[in-house]
């Protein structure tokens, strides 16, 4: 969306935020005030990070008091809703829902016990029978959404394309399935792929499973085929490119349009000074950088 369109539409609507850890929920809070609206912050207690979201008007809440965080964004006028930053998944014995969460959860149904994906696709449509639309925080960060092609000083040779070929492959299986976004390969090895741990700490395990005679591995991020866009798209930080090349990696490929980046700026310094490609891939097919 262009800015100056994005500028028109915000004025004096106050977007509401549900905030779990990292930047990017203060990332959001920074773009829609520049461009002329208003934001308050629902942070989830327990994942939110206080530093990150103090600027700006906000309530810790606990994750299943759900009556509390519905009349906190009605009391302050919030339509447009944005989720946004990881939230790790409660055990049903310590959620302690609320009357209003017991209902929602009742709402959810089964979708409470499958993937990530099937569950948020839910959590989406039940906050949109409440009266609220959900934005993807992509809407907002345009400037962080990764582009297509060499992004740094680097970019992957024939073998590196071959390996990101295949992750590409493997992650739209295992997207399928609603499992991860990501894996690492190496020489048409797959070293590892990413389930509930998350890419970070997949790439802690890498390091070990690295084959010596071989030019080091990718790693390789996407989205899910027909995934909720609006509230899990797949993110990488600095952390991500630290760990790529602590682990000896040499490169990261992720797809253009559908990945956040937490940091461009940082994410590229990086990646250059420790001689990965940071590349960007488009429409799920590593061939298409």
């Amino acid at each position: 969306m262009a800015p100056e369109h994005e500028a028109g539409r915000l004025a004096g609507q106050c977007v509401g935020i549900l905030a779990g850890g990292g930047p990017l929920p203060g990332q959001v809070a920074r773009a829609v005030t520049q461009a002329g609206g208003q934001v308050f912050i629902v942070g989830f207690q327990g994942f939110a990070e206080p530093d990150v979201i103090g600027p700006w008007p906000h309530r810790m809440i606990r994750l299943a008091a759900a009556g509390e965080i519905l009349s906190t964004l009605h009391e302050h006028g919030c339509r447009d809703l944005v989720m946004i930053g990881p939230v790790r998944r409660p055990s049903l014995v310590n959620l302690r829902p609320d009357a209003t969460g017991a209902r929602i959860l009742a709402r959810i149904g089964k979708a409470l016990f499958a993937g990530d994906d099937g569950l948020l696709g839910a959590i989406v449509r039940v906050l949109g029978e409440e009266g609220f639309t959900i934005r993807g925080a992509h809407e907002y960060l345009a400037g962080s959404v990764a582009r297509r092609g060499a992004m740094g000083r680097h970019a992957p040779d024939e073998a590196a394309l071959a390996d990101m070929e295949l992750g590409c492959r493997v992650v739209r299986q295992l997207g399928a399935l609603d499992i991860g976004q990501g894996c690492v390969v190496q020489g048409g090895l797959v070293l590892a792929v990413e389930a509930l741990e998350g890419t970070d700490r997949m790439l802690e395990r890498v390091g070990a499973l690295r084959q010596p005679d071989r030019p080091g591995g990718v790693l390789v991020k996407m989205a899910k085929p027909g995934q909720e866009r609006r509230a899990d798209l797949p993110t990488i930080g600095p952390r991500t490119v630290a760990g790529a090349a602590a682990a000896g990696l040499r490169g990261i490929a992720i797809e253009a349009g559908a990945t956040l980046m937490t940091d461009p700026a940082a994410c590229i310094a990086m990646a250059d000074e420790a001689g990965l490609f940071l590349t960007g891939f488009a429409g799920g097919d590593a061939k298409t950088t």
